[in-house]
């Protein structure tokens, strides 16, 4: 058993695996307005061995260790996007749930009062930010009276991770006054980023994919993703234990490219 946890993992890059959300022009377009084109990417990798949870820690250092997802991430550097040191010493790692195959998680949201029926937020006070609404004080603000319309357990959920960093945007976001885009931009990343299997007794889908929230730290404190503590520099790590891929999903907080790819 010894041996088991003192296995490494090795990694090669997939150039050649796509996502559509980065070349969809409806979708680009709205992370373009969002401030976060040319600072959110997705790149896969595959690795030489099983994955089990247990192992979490191990494999996420593995990675981040890999000359070839260093080599990787340095390419990215021209988008101002800071990239894992070479010497990464700690990785930090925490299971998202992801269990959610529809929509369905939304459905509160729709009738608590923080839409209006044409699908608008209603607008409302805040201290420091002059454009607010009824959503994102949903969405940060635990004094919120809309606070837990979606479920503690359900907030929890990959599925609204994602929802939650794609409404907050990056740093001179231009946020939409309805909730159609961010619902749409959900929807594709999510199918992009997820890997489902179908029982072929029942026909029923469930996600086989396992996600991991992910810091990596070096001798000086943490480096990647951003040396800030800011919500939006997320990395996750989400893990394809059949076909033995791992995307790197991830976004760097700043000022996004405003230039059509």
């Amino acid at each position: 058993m010894d041996g088991e946890f003192e296995q490494t993992f090795s990694f090669t890059h997939l150039p050649s695996k796509k996502f559509s959300f980065l070349e969809d022009k409806n979708t680009y377009t709205l992370l373009i307005k969002w401030s976060m084109f040319g600072r959110i990417s997705a790149q896969t990798f595959t690795f030489d061995r099983d994955f089990r949870p247990y192992n979490s820690e191990k494999f996420a250092l593995c990675f981040f260790q890999s000359p070839q997802v260093v080599s990787s991430l340095s390419t990215k550097v021209n988008t101002g996007a800071p990239v894992p040191l070479d010497r990464p010493v700690r990785v930090e790692v925490e299971q998202v749930p992801c269990t959610r195959v529809s929509m369905d998680l939304f459905d509160p949201i729709y009738t608590c009062g923080i839409l209006r029926p044409s699908g608008h937020m209603v607008k409302c006070f805040h201290d420091v930010f002059p454009d607010y609404d009824e959503l994102r004080q949903m969405l940060q603000d635990e004094e919120s009276q809309h606070y837990y319309v979606v479920g503690r357990e359900a907030r929890e959920e990959f599925l609204f991770v994602l929802f939650k960093h794609l409404c907050l945007g990056g740093e001179l976001c231009q946020y939409d006054d309805v909730i159609d885009p961010y619902m749409n931009a959900t929807k594709r990343i999510y199918k992009d980023l997820i890997s489902v299997q179908k029982a072929p007794d029942t026909r029923k889908i469930s996600i086989i994919s396992t996600v991991f929230k992910v810091r990596v730290y070096d001798e000086s404190g943490r480096c990647y993703p951003g040396r800030r503590d800011e919500e939006q520099n997320f990395a996750y790590l989400i893990i394809n234990p059949v076909s033995h891929h791992v995307t790197l999903f991830s976004h760097s907080y700043g000022v996004g490219t405003f230039e059509f790819p």
